[in-house]
Formats: C-alpha cells, sequence, structure tokens
C-alpha cells in the first residue's frame, strides 16, 4: 500500500480532541491529505498512553487507529541502531524514540511530510542528516 506521508502522536491528539486549539487546522489539513498516512509502534504507546484511562477517549483512538486511516510500519530489531543514532544525532534538542521512528521512517521510505503539532522538532530534524521535512499544517494555532 502506498503512503504520501506520516503521521505524529501530537496530530492524531488534535484530530480526537475538539477543544485542542490545534484541532481545526489538523482537521483541515487531514481532509486534505490522501491516506493513509504513515506511524510507528512508538507513537500509538504514545498516543495510548496520553489518551489515558478515559473509556470514551480510548474508544475514539481506537475508532481512528482502526479506521484505516493509518498505515503502522514495522521496524525490526536491526533498525534499533539507526533509530539509537538519531536519537544520539539531536541529544541537544533531545529527540524521543517515537519521532525518532519517525525520521528513521521518512528516511527508510522516502517520505518528507508529516502531520504534526511538533513544528519545532520536525523543522530541526533533517531526513538523511540533508533533507527537511515538509511540516504540515502550515497554519498554526
Amino acid at each position: 500500500m502506498r503512503v504520501d506521508a506520516l503521521i505524529d502522536t501530537g496530530a492524531i491528539l488534535a484530530l480526537l480532541d475538539r477543544s485542542d486549539r490545534w484541532h481545526p487546522f489538523c482537521v483541515k489539513t487531514f481532509q486534505e491529505m490522501r491516506l493513509p498516512l504513515l506511524t510507528s509502534e512508538a507513537v500509538l504507546t504514545e498516543l495510548f498512553h496520553l489518551v489515558g484511562d478515559s473509556r470514551r477517549e480510548r474508544e475514539a483512538a481506537w475508532r481512528f487507529v482502526r479506521s484505516g486511516a493509518l498505515v503502522l510500519a514495522q521496524i525490526g530489531d536491526s533498525e534499533l541502531a539507526p533509530i539509537h543514532a538519531l536519537m544520539s544525532r539531536y541529544w541537544d534538542r533531545p529527540m524521543d524514540f517515537a519521532d525518532a521512528t519517525l525520521v528513521h521512517l521518512a528516511e527508510r521510505e522516502s517520505l518528507s511530510t508529516i502531520l504534526t503539532v511538533d513544528h519545532s522538532d520536525f523543522e530541526t530534524y533533517r531526513i538523511q542528516g540533508r533533507r527537511r521535512f515538509r511540516v504540515l499544517p502550515t497554519q498554526r494555532p
């Protein structure tokens, strides 16, 4: 299945939460994107951690995850070293594991577009040390 872009935890949370200041910007951008979007297990781990214990919010997250809007990329053991190298390269930021998996997937899958609310991070990260991400949404709260 062909994907054109990645999605990060904060964007998923903004899509699900109408009170999130990023919600209208992420919804508008999401509606204009070609689906599905690629993400990682680390992003889903963050998502379900941040959604918390509310049954309603957890079920909304599950509906979104299982809606077909996402493709979950597999990351094998052999890919942990490059992810570690990314986290080491950005030690002063610091880059968290979920972000590192997304940068790694961008490199592996030749993607440069990401739906995220973490603009400052993904405007700093480079794909293969050179290329900039196209960070969406372009409008900000």
